[in-house]
């Protein structure tokens, strides 16, 4: 097992033991308001930058601010809902399998995010070092990496090395 193997288990263990230690429900209501956030603020900056004509001049200034003002009010309430559903869990007596599930939530979160460091770095000339070479880990990764870059349209999928 080589170091690079060693950061890749590390990766995985430590977004485990985050989720071990915050619970499944915390875990997937955070991932969820977050790309709910998003969402929002992607749709709706448009509308809200120009309820900022009158008070702010700049159109970028504008449209930062309400993308702004959107993402972090979108968070706060998801932020209320996570805390309202987290005492939820913890009242019923459900914690043991909430923090069993959390594992398993945050493995696959750590399998997601080597996978996509490794697709990154499929856009530069790392595949090729020695290092990754002799990794015994990554060429699963890669694996599920090419299948991911597969799906993407071809101008993007051919910058990859992978």
């Amino acid at each position: 097992m080589s170091w690079f193997d060693l950061v890749i288990v590390a990766i995985i263990v430590i977004s485990a033991l985050i989720s071990l230690i915050r619970g499944f429900v915390k875990e997937s209501i955070s991932l969820a308001s977050w790309v709910v956030a998003g969402f929002i603020a992607f749709r709706y900056f448009t509308p809200m930058a120009s309820l900022l004509e009158p008070f702010v001049e700049s159109p970028t200034i504008q449209t930062g601010i309400a993308f702004s003002i959107l993402f972090v009010c979108s968070l706060i309430v998801g932020a209320t809902v996570n805390f309202m559903a987290s005492n939820l869990v913890a009242k019923t007596g459900l914690s043991g399998t909430d923090k069993s599930l959390g594992v398993v939530f945050g493995a696959a979160r750590g399998v997601l995010i080597v996978t996509m460091l490794v697709l990154l770095a499929g856009l530069t000339p790392m595949p090729n070092e020695v290092w990754w070479q002799d990794s015994a880990t990554v060429e699963y990764f890669a694996d599920i990496a090419i299948w991911i870059k597969e799906l993407l349209p071809q101008e993007v999928a051919g910058q990859f090395v992978l």
